[in-house]
């Protein structure tokens, strides 16, 4: 008995509920509008098209939109791809929470939220203890069920806050071995560094970009956001420790070219930078290989240079 959407195969027929998870609009070489859809369950996701979508279907089929599914799993370019023969919102789907059909964190929101918070109060310098603990306040309620990215990486319920533990969790272990980093500068850095993705995403089942998150992007609305809260604490305009955090959030991607605003100048950025990207494509190789039976190879994962990865027998 199939237990969910990862246990169908190509071949297979689905009928079910589903959850739109990202769409984009497109059109054929003749002209017709289509939608391409990523649709799923808490246990894997899959892409279909929408042909011959009217402007009624492309303002109801929105992303974290749960609809009744009848299509017959084929494959595209190596790849399973749904080829819809059903697929409509009625009441049934209406009455679903979205929630319940994306994957979850493996820890509990407690358990990531007690992590964060004790991070916190162990942090010694009182101005970035008090502007980190300002935004966990916040955004205390988005921080912990948003995701961490569209697709990528980390896209499931509490995926920023299980992102962010798991990247604590390497920099409290890089400091042991390099006493020489801030800890606070760092951990303030880890927390904050995507918290922008609370206004770049409309919704925690929604990651269609927000206009501020298409225009703007997370790094620029954080670091105009550390701003605003250090004047809400009454902290110097010209403070080192804001400049730092602006700096570490900034320049968290490392290149221009990869999305950040600024190359690292700090240590704390530079290694910042490394811990996110470690993390991001573990997270996702994790994913692939999860898929995998071992003795066999991986799809191709676009944040690892479309790599396939072998899962070894032993």
């Amino acid at each position: 008995m199939k237990q969910g959407f990862k246990d169908y195969s190509i071949g297979d027929t689905f009928d079910g509920f589903l959850l739109i998870k990202n769409v984009t609009r497109g059109t054929t070489s003749t002209g017709a509008p289509y939608l391409n859809l990523r649709l799923g369950d808490a246990t894997a996701n899959m892409d279909a098209k929408f042909w011959n979508a009217t402007e009624d279907d492309v303002a109801a089929y929105t992303a974290g939109t749960v609809v009744e599914v009848k299509a017959i799993v084929s494959e595209y370019r190596g790849a399973p791809q749904l080829q819809l023969q059903q697929f409509t919102i009625n009441e049934a789907a209406k009455q679903k929470d979205p929630k319940d059909f994306m994957e979850k964190a493996p820890v509990s929101k407690d358990e990531l939220q007690e992590e964060i918070e004790q991070t916190i109060f162990n942090m010694q310098n009182d101005t970035i203890r008090g502007i980190v603990r300002a935004f966990i306040e916040r955004y205390n309620y988005e921080f912990f069920v948003y995701p961490a990215a569209t697709t990528i990486h980390h896209d499931f319920v509490s995926g920023l806050a299980y992102h962010t533990v798991s990247m604590l969790r390497i920099a409290k272990s890089l400091c042991d071995l390099y006493p020489v980093l801030n800890k606070d500068v760092l951990y303030a850095g880890v927390i904050l560094h995507d918290i922008g993705k609370i206004h770049e995403f409309t919704s925690a089942t929604d990651t269609t970009r927000t206009r501020n998150g298409s225009l703007l992007g997370h790094i620029p609305i954080m670091t105009a956001e550390i701003r605003e809260v250090a004047k809400e604490l009454s902290i110097e305009k010209e403070s080192e420790e804001v400049t730092l955090l602006q700096h570490m959030v900034l320049s968290h991607h490392g290149r221009p070219e990869w999305g950040s605003a600024r190359t690292p100048l700090i240590q704390e950025a530079e290694i910042l930078h490394y811990i996110d990207m470690v993390d991001a494509k573990m997270n996702a190789l994790s994913k692939a290989l999860n898929k995998t039976d071992p003795g066999g190879f991986t799809e191709k994962i676009f944040a690892l240079d479309n790599r396939s990865f072998y899962k070894p027998l032993i």
